[in-house]
Order: C-alpha cells, then sequence, then structure tokens
C-alpha cells in the first residue's frame, strides 16, 4: 500500500456505523423528492428535504425544464464567460436582480460555487473578512482562499461583531458575511443590527440567502426583504437546490461589483454554466413563487404547527424560528441509533454530529416543506416522542 492509500485507511468511522447497522448517509430514493419517498421498496415520511416549498415534482417546473432541453440540449459545453451563456440565463439574472432588489445578479453552477468564488476574490490581502462562527461551510471555504485577514466573531452576537469591527483599521476595506438562516440551527441572523454596525464602522454586508428565498419575506423574497434591509445589504447570495427546486445558485449586487465578479470569480469563469434544464426550472420556480403565496402561507403553518409540538413534548430546539428544526441529542452514537431508529419506524431525518459540530452538540434536523400535512406531522411528531422517551431526550 503507497504512503496516501495507508494514511486514509486510518480513516474509518465509516465503516464502524456500517458495522454496528447505523450508517446514516447515501440512502438511495427511488422517487421523486416528495413529503413522501420511496427507500429499499419503502415508503418513508421525508423530513430531511430542503425542498421549502415541495417544488421538485411540480409539473410546471417539469414541463419547463423538459421544453429548455428540447431547444437548448442538455448542456451549454462551456463556462459563461465563454460559449456557455445562453439568452435564458441573461433572462434569468434580470428576473432575480428584480426580485431581491438589485441591480444586476450572476448565476453560477451551484450555491457553494457562489461563496467559493465571490467572497474568495472580493477582498484583498489588505482587507478584512468577518464571518459568524456558524456560518455554512462554503462560507468558510471561500474565505479560506481569500488572502485577506479574516475575524470571527460569535453567532449572532452584536457586542461580539461590534468589538471585531472596532479592531479594524477605518480606512481598510471590511466585508460582514453572514447567513440569513443558519442551515443546522435553523435561527435567523440579527440583519437590521448587523447593518446598522456596518453603517457605523463603514463595512460592506454579503448574506447568504440559501435558506431565507421562498420563506421569508414578500413572495419569499428573503431575510433582506422581511427585515427591510435589501437595499443595505451589498450583496446577497441564494441557491437554486432549496426552494428553486432546480440546482444553480446566484449572487446579486450593484452593477460595479457585478462587473468585477465577472471577470475575476474563478468558480464562475473556470465552471461550466448551468445547464438548460435547471435555468428553465428555476424560472417556472420563480413564476410559481411569485403567484402562489398560499405555498408558503402553509409553510409558515406547518412551521408554526411542529414548533408547538416539538416544544410541548420538551424537546431542546435552540433558538430556532423557521423550518429548520434542531432536535439536539448531544451525543455522536446516540444520533446515529436515533437516526435509524426513527427511519426504521418510517421518518426520514438527518443526523448532524462531529465534526460537522462539537461532539456535545450533535443533533437531528428536521425540515418543513410547505407540502407537509398536519397528519404527516402529527405520525412523526409520535414516532419522535417516543424514541426521543426511550433515550430521556424530553424534558
Amino acid at each position: 500500500m503507497k504512503l496516501l492509500q495507508a494514511k486514509l485507511a486510518r480513516y474509518d468511522a465509516p465503516q464502524k456505523a456500517k458495522a454496528l447497522g447505523v450508517y446514516p448517509y447515501f440512502r438511495e430514493i427511488e422517487s421523486d423528492q416528495d413529503t413522501e419517498v420511496i427507500i429499499n421498496g419503502k415508503k418513508v415520511l421525508m423530513f430531511g428535504s430542503n425542498s421549502y416549498l415541495g417544488l421538485t415534482n411540480h409539473p410546471k417546473i417539469k414541463e419547463a425544464a423538459i421544453a429548455a432541453i428540447k431547444k437548448y440540449g442538455t448542456g451549454c459545453a462551456g463556462s459563461r464567460f465563454l460559449n456557455g451563456t445562453l439568452d435564458i440565463h441573461v433572462e434569468l439574472e434580470k428576473r432575480l436582480a428584480r426580485f431581491v432588489g438589485k441591480e444586476e445578479a450572476i448565476i453560477y453552477s451551484t450555491g457553494f460555487q457562489v461563496n467559493l468564488g465571490v467572497i474568495s476574490c472580493l477582498t484583498g490581502r489588505e482587507d478584512y473578512i468577518i464571518w459568524d462562527e456558524l456560518d455554512h461551510a462554503s462560507i468558510i471555504e471561500g474565505r479560506r482562499l481569500s488572502f485577506s485577514t479574516q475575524l470571527k466573531f460569535k453567532h449572532n452576537d452584536m457586542t461580539s461583531l461590534e468589538k471585531v469591527l472596532k479592531s479594524c483599521p477605518e480606512d481598510k476595506v471590511k466585508l460582514i458575511v453572514v447567513d440569513g438562516v443558519f442551515s443546522m440551527e435553523g435561527d435567523v441572523a440579527n440583519l437590521p443590527e448587523i447593518v446598522a454596525l456596518a453603517k457605523k464602522y463603514n463595512a460592506a454586508v454579503y448574506v447568504d440567502e440559501a435558506h431565507g428565498i421562498g420563506v421569508f419575506g414578500k413572495q419569499g423574497r428573503g431575510t433582506c426583504d422581511h427585515f427591510g434591509v435589501a437595499q443595505d445589504v451589498d450583496l446577497i447570495m441564494g441557491t437554486f437546490s432549496k426552494s428553486f427546486a432546480s440546482l444553480g445558485g446566484f449572487v446579486a449586487t450593484d452593477s460595479i461589483t457585478a462587473n468585477y465578479l465577472r471577470h475575476n470569480s474563478r468558480s464562475y469563469i473556470f465552471s461550466a454554466s448551468i445547464t438548460p434544464a435547471s435555468t428553465a426550472a428555476v424560472s417556472a420556480a420563480l413564476d410559481i413563487m411569485e403567484s402562489e403565496p398560499e405555498r408558503i402561507e402553509h409553510l409558515w403553518e406547518m412551521t408554526h404547527y411542529a414548533l408547538d409540538g416539538f416544544r410541548n413534548m420538551g424537546c431542546e430546539i435552540g433558538n430556532t424560528s423557521t423550518p429548520i428544526i434542531p432536535l439536539f441529542i448531544r451525543d455522536n452514537n446516540k444520533t446515529f441509533r436515533i437516526t435509524r431508529e426513527l427511519f426504521d419506524e418510517g421518518v426520514f431525518v438527518n443526523p448532524v454530529v462531529s465534526p460537522a459540530v462539537p461532539s456535545d452538540s450533535t443533533l437531528i434536523r428536521f425540515s418543513l416543506m410547505a407540502t407537509h400535512t398536519k397528519e404527516q406531522l402529527d405520525f412523526a411528531l409520535d414516532k419522535i416522542q417516543k424514541c426521543f422517551k426511550r433515550y430521556d431526550l424530553l424534558k
């Protein structure tokens, strides 16, 4: 065995979990991504999806994707920078810019590539990136690629943020990067205070709306719209893999910043452009988002119903106020076992364990869609209550 393989062979955590029968990853779904999925021929209720509006199998979206393939083919065979720009790319960018209230938008091939390519190139060696300690992994990877000084502040702690801002030279560029909705904990960034501090210390603000668009704001425009600060936030990032029921991502900003990114963001310039089908699917999803507000209303009805249910049964759910509900277990092995037991009972949830979170902060991530029903929630709540009671996890 070569040295590389010998080193990698020491990583055996997956093998151990498989031997115990609790390995929870790469479960093969044999159906569409809906509130109910089929795995190994068995129907399971899906509470692990990011499809907040439940649009992944909407007939209008599927029809739009098929029509785009018929007209444009299956791919663009190049980057947007060279031969991979379609008219539907440009049309969608204009719609997205209007939707979130910015001058321009730029589409990337994935949401991860947005954060990777934008955050890494916006600031230079003498500048500062200031980030929340619970920011998404894609934000962390983006700032790691930057040559700027990187300063962390305590999660959603405005005193900590101001202390960091005070430590930066007044005449240097400062970029504050936060999630609008934090993807594991489900809590919301204090954007009004962040914007106020940014103005006080002449900093720019970048908000990742991956889990906010389709959930918050008028017609699902996100947390920036919800708090009325869209005009004060310099860059708004979004992904297509959640509420938009597709694949890809975008960043919306002013024309000056957009021009710079189009010619300097490596993950944009050196990646093949988003496929015609994905582009058309996003556009169709945007149509539905703008014309069917009842979807978002039902999502929030289900969210409040679930939050009340978990609180009443005594689950520890932290500070969430969104369709992302963390059920804290605070033990790696228990988290794996409970995930497996719930799956056997017909409830699909996602485990979040170390090193993604500290070993004493492990949790199950319970996610809601606008297409869930109260009957489905009642079933899941009952199974979770019985399971958590066996593990003495209820207060």
